[in-house]
């Protein structure tokens, strides 16, 4: 493709999407350490300063390619929990349905939006509470017990699945590994009280 073609394929502020999209395939391709902005620019077959007018350094192209991991994050939990029957356990299972989903699908990516403690999902940030973690705290909403605080029910959650993930991704559960409804049937103990012996 001509530079002349590469310049109409990203006319009309449609060039930080397409370098962003770069970015997410060099990161699939080869983890992070493959993420440059010269790669990305000649991915995306631009100019190498094309990518540092959108986002400064290497950082802020890592930080823009998380913000879309979120975005996605975000539409596989909801996909799932809508797909479920309208329950709020269901819908539990849902989220939690998306989430495995999403770190299997897009598994560099996963492990790139966890890898920014000030852009995590889960926690506060500077544009507001993040909607990855609105799906979360409404989902977990309805069954917080009376008197309960709602981060308790929604770390418990939110433990459980990334524990999961995170141990099967990395090969340390090996043939001991459950099956997915084996672990989303433990959501069904969060915000009950246990039972007496």
């Amino acid at each position: 493709m001509s530079s002349t073609d590469d310049k109409t394929r990203h006319h009309h502020g449609n060039l930080k999407p397409a370098l962003v999209e770069a970015g997410i395939a060099l990161l699939e391709e080869g983890g992070l350490e493959a993420l440059s902005l010269r790669k990305c620019a000649s991915r995306a077959g631009v100019s190498h300063a094309a990518p540092a007018h959108h986002f400064g350094n290497a950082d802020g192209l890592r930080r823009a390619i998380a913000d879309e991991g979120f975005a996605r994050f975000e539409k596989a939990m909801l996909r799932y929990a809508e797909a479920a029957p309208q329950t709020p356990r269901d819908r539990l299972r849902g989220i939690a349905r998306g989430y495995l989903a999403f770190a299997r699908s897009e598994p560099a990516l996963y492990d790139l939006i966890f890898s920014f403690r000030e852009a995590s999902p889960f926690t506060e940030q500077e544009r507001g509470a993040s909607a990855a973690y609105r799906v979360l705290r409404d989902t977990c909403a309805p069954l917080v017990p009376p008197g309960t605080d709602p981060l308790v029910i929604e770390t418990q959650v939110w433990a459980l699945v990334h524990g999961f993930i995170l141990l099967e991704m990395t090969g340390r559960i090996g043939d001991a590994l459950p099956d997915d409804e084996a672990i989303l049937a433990l959501l069904d103990h969060v915000g009950r009280d246990p039972q007496p012996s």
